[in-house]
């Protein structure tokens, strides 16, 4: 059954620091135990903090960035390079400065990538991608260590908002059309391949994002909140700073 917590940090500086040794530590570990290692990373200011802080630590060097898969949970559907994209921007903050296998690097199609501007055909390639890289048999996507996700004000996750026909769509990956923040195509994973990950971890500074926290740790719905609605298979974990946890029950929080 899967284990939920929540951990509270000072302030962002603090929060991104403690995510990302949090994360090292959990890549180590998944190499220790499978020889490899995958991570889904996530966009936003905090994620960026977190890529820049991961690339600060000297643990950094104690993992084998060759073994290691990366994924995104969203995506912007713009052209490669574009300064808003989840990839341009993990990319500079990180992982440009570490030995990744390129061929491990799995970035969500660009809208002017190979499946053109179609962001319908960029998911289906994208889940066609996760499919090869399952576990051999019937197996739709491949093990994910840590998926890492922001939250939004709305309570969004990943480009999974707030009563989006998206919620209906049982495949792994999606497009999103009409999304309610700029811009307004993108392509996403859905709740349900975001919750066969290992553990996910919900990560959010801010005072802007106090009510959708409290309200999904409160046991919201899923559709109305779908930061409600993301569960690792072996443990949640809510990352956040004293600001974005101003709305929770002191019982709640594990202050750091």
């Amino acid at each position: 059954m899967s284990e939920t917590s929540v951990a509270v940090h000072a302030d962002a500086e603090l929060l991104a620091q403690a995510v990302a040794a949090r994360l090292l530590v959990k890549l180590l570990d998944a190499q220790a135990d499978r020889g490899q290692a995958a991570v889904v990373l996530t966009g936003g200011r905090i994620a960026a903090a977190v890529y820049r802080a991961v690339n600060a630590l000297p643990a950094r060097d104690a993992v084998d960035w060759s073994r290691v898969d990366v994924w995104w949970g969203d995506e912007r559907f713009l052209p490669a390079g574009d300064p808003e994209r989840n990839e341009t921007q993990a990319r500079a903050a990180l992982l440009d400065a570490v030995p990744l296998d390129p061929t491990r690097v799995h970035p969500m199609p660009a809208s002017d990538g190979p499946a053109g501007a179609d962001p319908e055909s960029a998911a289906a390639g994208y889940a066609a991608e996760l499919a090869r890289a399952a576990r051999p048999g019937h197996a739709v996507l491949p093990h994910f260590d840590v998926l890492m996700l922001g939250v939004g004000e709305d309570g969004h996750v990943a480009s999974v908002f707030p009563e989006h026909p998206v919620h209906h769509d049982s495949r792994p990956v999606s497009a999103v059309r009409g999304s309610p923040k700029p811009p307004p195509v993108r392509t996403t994973l859905t709740l349900p391949a975001i919750n066969t990950a290992e553990e996910v971890w919900l990560v959010a500074s801010g005072a802007d994002k106090a009510r959708a926290v409290s309200m999904a740790l409160a046991g919201a719905g899923p559709v109305q909140l779908p930061a409600a609605g993301a569960q690792g298979v072996g443990r949640t974990l809510w990352l956040l700073d004293r600001a974005a946890a101003a709305d929770i029950p002191p019982r709640l929080r594990s202050l750091r």
